[in-house]
């Protein structure tokens, strides 16, 4: 918020303002800071777009559009699964972190950290390479870091 002061304002010889034209109110420059909050907005509008990109990739397998993979109908049914469960949910997890809502936020971890488990728990499930599940990680790393400075900056 920006301070208001007075510019212009001259006194009378008892250090009363005296009225005239250079009585006015304006704002302050604000003070050259970091807004996290702001930071984190457009964190959370990067990763709904990785999101988008991952779930297109997702749907690219479900459709067989993906060349060299095993087809869709040959995979294993916990696999399928996986695969139904991250297309849906990363779609939806881009659109709630697009529009930096707090639902967004909160489907958005639960299908990274969904993700994260399956390919540390069940690699065969959801194969996922150890720098893609370290990437992955710290993604929701610098989310919570984010998050808990644009908390602290408010007020």
């Amino acid at each position: 918020m920006r301070a208001l002061t007075k510019v212009g304002a001259t006194r009378d010889g008892r250090g009363r303002p005296s009225s005239g034209a250079g009585d006015r109110i304006e704002g302050s420059a604000p003070k050259e800071q970091t807004r996290w909050d702001v930071v984190l907005v457009w964190f959370m509008r990067v990763t709904a777009l990785i999101w988008l990109a991952k779930g297109l990739v997702t749907w690219g397998e479900i459709l067989d559009l993906l060349p060299g993979r095993t087809p869709f109908a040959e995979l294993a049914p916990g696999r399928q699964s996986a695969i139904v469960y991250f297309a849906v949910i990363d779609f939806v997890a881009a659109v709630g972190l697009w529009l930096t809502s707090a639902w967004g936020g909160v489907v958005w971890l639960l299908a990274a950290t969904s993700a994260l488990t399956l390919a540390v728990l069940t690699p065969q499930l959801l194969p996922m390479s150890m720098p893609v599940i370290a990437i992955q990680a710290s993604i929701v790393a610098v989310y919570f870091v984010l998050s808990w400075l644009a908390a602290r900056d408010v007020g």
